[in-house]
């Protein structure tokens, strides 16, 4: 495997999310404060309704931050201009695909619209970024079927798939896990822990599979009512972190085992 230097791609600074009207503003939370990494896999994590989405959708440019710094590539997020920031940024939604009349390939080959001309035509080039995205996520043997045709499963892989032919930096995904079964949950999130170890790609997921996060990530950040935090792992366990996230009368998180379990 090869080794990369690591470089600060995604930075926050006394970030403020939520929403605001003429009349109102409403603050999902406050104070966040991360820095993500080339090569590592981020988990972001939290209970339902906490601002998990409202996060992702200020650090993708959706919508507005209510205050505070964001940067990619050590530039304002403001700055960027629609363009720029498909050059920067691949997003992986969890609506559907627009047309599964489309073949795999071609699915994945919409990844390059940022780079071709206005016709949208392929050249050498892209398609060899195409085919290296189709590789690397072990799509090769299905590229010519048509989507309509595909599980869940293989539709998530082709979605990120795309996202890697748009060859950006940072590549941030709605809960990829959304609608599968519990094998397919961890064969996703570990191929994104490959992806991002062999392409040196900073990926950020939201996700509920906070067990297998907690055993796949590089880095977690976790939403609370009171905080956003992002840390290792091992220290924000050690920190004591998860025994924060959800009331205690049903769930409680075991140190021992690293992971939730139902009180009896």
């Amino acid at each position: 495997m090869t080794e990369f230097n690591k470089h600060t791609i995604l930075k926050t600074h006394n970030l403020s999310i939520g929403y605001q009207t003429k009349k109102e503003k409403t603050v999902i939370a406050s104070n966040i404060d991360i820095e993500l990494h080339s090569g590592e896999l981020i988990g972001l994590v939290g209970a339902n309704g906490i601002g998990k989405s409202t996060l992702l959708r200020t650090l993708t440019s959706v919508q507005s931050s209510l205050n505070g710094i964001i940067q990619i590539n050590n530039k304002p997020l403001d700055q960027y201009n629609n363009l720029e920031l498909a050059k920067a940024l691949s997003l992986v939604l969890t609506e559907s695909v627009i047309s599964k009349n489309l073949s795999v390939f071609e699915l994945v080959a919409l990844g390059r619209q940022p780079y071709t001309n206005w016709v949208g035509n392929l050249a050498d080039a892209d398609i060899n970024i195409v085919n290296n995205a189709l590789a690397e996520t072990n799509l090769n043997d299905i590229k010519h079927k048509k989507c309509y045709e595909l599980s869940d499963g293989q539709l998530q892989k082709v979605m990120i798939a795309r996202a890697l032919a748009q060859d950006t930096n940072l590549i941030i995904l709605d809960e990829p896990t959304t609608h599968l079964d519990m094998y397919h949950k961890a064969y996703i999130l570990r191929l994104l822990q490959k992806l991002a170890k062999n392409t040196n790609k900073t990926i950020l997921f939201s996700s509920h599979e906070i067990d297998l996060a907690i055993q796949l990530c590089d880095k977690l950040i976790v939403m609370t009512e009171n905080t956003v935090v992002s840390d290792t792992p091992s220290k924000l366990i050690e920190r004591g972190t998860f025994e924060t996230l959800f009331p205690k009368d049903f769930i409680t998180f075991d140190k021992t085992t690293n992971s939730f379990k139902v009180i009896q």
